[in-house]
């Protein structure tokens, strides 16, 4: 990538930066959570209620009659209604990291950019997912914030900002053949580039879960938490299967070089014991799903030995921050966690109340 290209007036911000408030989607019975919905809506609550006591929340709900029952949970909760703006846009599934806008700064104001969801490579139908963005915009949530369809393929969950034009991914996700086949990775890279105002892009070559749909999403493996910081996961149980994969991305991580040409602070997190559905298949539990939010992170628990140890190193990553933990084995079921069923939306993004 030929970063002087790049406009430096265009800018990725990074997720501890102030935010106007988080968008969530909200599951419903025409989805694949119908069956786990009694388990789930109490997690999307608490999220709500962690969120609104700090900012906004705009909640994407399927129908009238959805909206309805979403907001008797809220009101039920105790979360903050000022903060909450519900607005009825039509959904496959409820992962709004992927199906949202990514924002992005251009001479400091916010512009919203509408990447292409198509269901991580054609896996699910996404066709409503991937309509969401220009409804929301259409509904007035950004108010007068632009929003730019871009004909590319590109989730949320697979790219990390480090806010100063470093862009952390995966290359089992982006090179993935269903999103988008005609871009080699020079392309890829160079059009990633071009919209987010980069200077570098590191690759990450290895680093997998069991039961994640999604390619690999850096979201899962390894999270910025400033500009030389990187907290990622790592496996010391040398029987699971995780442990090869993780153990060489770990190898790749201590290679990488920030700006400055020096080697990142790396930060583990511990690894949970397998979690697992009722089919015996393996799910993705990983405590690098957490969601920072203003003068917080919310850090996603298992209802497992190692969650303390995990809330502990997150703390030492964010001094100053609260830490939030937020029962996530219910989502898991659907093989996503906490940060993979959020959007955060940067200050100057929402419309005002």
């Amino acid at each position: 990538m030929n970063s002087s290209e790049n406009s430096a007036a265009r800018r990725l911000p990074a997720e501890w930066e102030p935010q106007d408030g988080v968008l969530l989607t909200w599951p419903h019975d025409q989805s694949d959570w119908r069956p786990f919905l009694a388990e789930v809506e109490p997690v999307y609550v608490e999220i709500a209620r962690a969120v609104c006591a700090r900012e906004r929340l705009l909640v994407c709900v399927r129908d009238a009659q959805h909206r309805e029952h979403v907001q008797a949970l809220l009101d039920a909760g105790g979360v903050a209604s000022a903060r909450v703006q519900l607005c009825i846009a039509g959904s496959n599934d409820s992962w709004a990291r992927d199906h949202g806008p990514i924002t992005v700064f251009d001479e400091g104001s916010p512009r919203l950019l509408d990447f292409r969801f198509n269901g991580w490579g054609g896996k699910y139908e996404a066709a409503l997912d991937d309509r969401i963005s220009a409804t929301l915009a259409a509904a007035g949530s950004f108010g007068s914030t632009p929003l730019d369809a871009i004909d590319f393929v590109l989730e949320g969950g697979a790219i990390e900002s480090d806010g100063a034009g470093v862009l952390l991914t995966t290359a089992t996700c982006l090179l993935a053949p269903g999103r988008n086949p005609a871009f080699s990775r020079a392309q890829i890279e160079q059009r990633l580039g071009e919209l987010f105002g980069l200077q570098r892009v590191l690759w990450l070559e290895h680093g997998f879960l069991e039961g994640d749909d999604t390619d690999s999403h850096i979201d899962t493996l390894a999270r910025f938490c400033d500009p030389g910081t990187i907290a990622y996961v790592r496996c010391d149980d040398p029987h699971d299967a995780h442990h090869p994969a993780l153990a060489a991305m770990e190898q790749e991580l201590m290679a990488l070089r920030d700006q400055r040409g020096a080697p990142y602070r790396l930060v583990p997190l511990p690894w949970p014991a397998a979690k697992r559905n009722v089919e015996g298949k393996r799910l993705p539990a990983t405590y690098a799903n957490f969601l920072l939010i203003n003068g917080a992170v919310l850090v996603p628990s298992y209802r497992d030995a190692a969650d303390q140890a995990a809330l502990a190193q997150i703390a030492h990553c964010f001094p100053g921050r609260d830490i939030i933990a937020i029962d996530c084995l219910p989502l898991i079921r659907q093989y996503g966690s906490l940060h993979c069923i959020t959007m955060q939306l940067p200050a100057g993004v929402l419309a005002p109340l």
